[in-house]
């Protein structure tokens, strides 16, 4: 029995030994940067935001333990399951979500404000990493209507929210899961002029904030006080680091609150203010090292399953990342989406944590074979 132990706790051992740790170094220091910046925001105060930041961060590192030392088969199995529970759970939003911030997104479980559209992000990915899986590679133009339904179905109960910036990830993360799949150029192309060719009657399905957003981002000195107070002060802000910034709780625009969200959607912009370009630089650059260790995963797995798995989670992490960034420097409109690991949040943290998980696991089993005969109904 003592064998049986220590057999099972040296192939644990071999298993953690074995993650990629440069990637969980990474998550720790952009991390560790966003307390900082999250205390700063609350002028000096721990309490409001880094506290609860780094209790929810500590839940999502035991998660995503949990999930990378996991046999990758029995994530395969569970893939449509999970799928079929987080939309149903967006479903339930319509009835038992409360509004907040202008939409209708998240379910009050007491303990915590669950927000299914950011656990629809992982439960996609599963999802359509399943299905490729599970069919000759690259697919034919009839074998990709279930999986567009797939993607369809929980982009159009984000728009009723309404969520314009989740809608766009699903659509993105997906765009690029039919790309690795096969689909031609072709077709790739056949669906951009498609989506460009629907966008009139899109635009009647926005609410009336969303479609001022839209306006401001090309125009955002015609309501400076209004709808375009966010993206100003945003860029006075940027513009007010300089080269080597402030100083640490030192920014004047978000002391003096004139930096709006500054603790979620702009936190780039008081990283900006506060420690200047040099800062800004020094945050992507640790962005871009973290995603091209994912690129790697997805570059050395072997089997079909994690290949799509690893390539998901890359592509929703470094969406987060460029949209965010894109957005306080005024070269998109704003759509509420945060800076991943740094802004204030429950579920997004956590659910981008489940994502490094899945990235971990599939680095572990790169070189497992996983078959694709006998995987379900789909």
């Amino acid at each position: 029995m003592i064998t049986e132990k220590v057999k099972k706790f040296t192939s644990l051992y071999h298993k953690v030994a074995s993650l990629n740790w440069g990637i969980i170094l990474l998550v720790l220091l952009i991390s560790a940067m966003g307390w900082g910046l999250l205390t700063s925001a609350a002028g000096g105060d721990m309490g409001p935001w880094a506290s609860k930041q780094m209790l929810r961060f500590c839940v999502g590192l035991v998660i995503m333990f949990a999930i990378a030392l996991t046999n990758l088969r029995w994530w395969l199995q569970f893939s449509y399951i999970f799928y079929g529970i987080s939309l149903l759970l967006l479903c339930g939003v319509e009835f038992l979500g409360f509004i907040g911030k202008g939409g209708q997104r998240w379910i009050n479980l007491y303990i915590l404000q669950l927000q299914p559209s950011e656990l629809m992000k992982i439960a996609l990915v599963l999802a359509l990493a399943r299905y490729f899986h599970s069919k000759p590679l690259p697919p034919s133009f009839s074998k990709l209507l279930i999986p567009f339904l797939l993607i369809i179905v929980p982009v159009l109960l984000v728009l009723r929210q309404p969520d314009l910036g989740t809608a766009m990830i699903f659509i993105l993360m997906g765009g690029m899961l039919f790309f690795v799949a096969g689909v031609s150029l072709w077709g790739v192309f056949g669906v951009f002029v498609g989506t460009c060719i629907s966008l009139p009657l899109l635009w009647t399905f926005l609410h009336e904030y969303q479609k001022k957003r839209i306006l401001i981002f090309f125009d955002p000195g015609q309501d400076p006080l209004g709808a375009g107070y966010h993206i100003t002060q945003s860029k006075i802000a940027l513009g007010s680091g300089g080269l080597w910034g402030k100083g640490y709780m030192q920014g004047t625009q978000a002391s003096l609150n004139f930096l709006p969200e500054k603790q979620t959607d702009f936190i780039f912009t008081l990283l900006c203010e506060e420690w200047g370009f040099i800062g800004g630089v020094f945050l992507i650059i640790l962005y871009v090292f973290l995603i091209l260790l994912s690129f790697r995963i997805v570059l050395t797995t072997l089997n079909t399953f994690g290949r799509f798995v690893a390539m998901g989670m890359t592509a929703i992490f470094s969406l987060y990342v460029i949209i965010n960034i894109a957005m306080v420097m005024g070269l998109l409109p704003v759509v509420g989406i945060p800076l991943p690991l740094v802004s204030y949040g429950g579920t997004s943290l956590l659910t981008l944590l489940m994502g490094f998980g899945f990235l971990l696991n599939v680095g572990l089993h790169r070189t497992l074979k996983v078959p694709s005969a006998s995987l379900g109904i789909l």
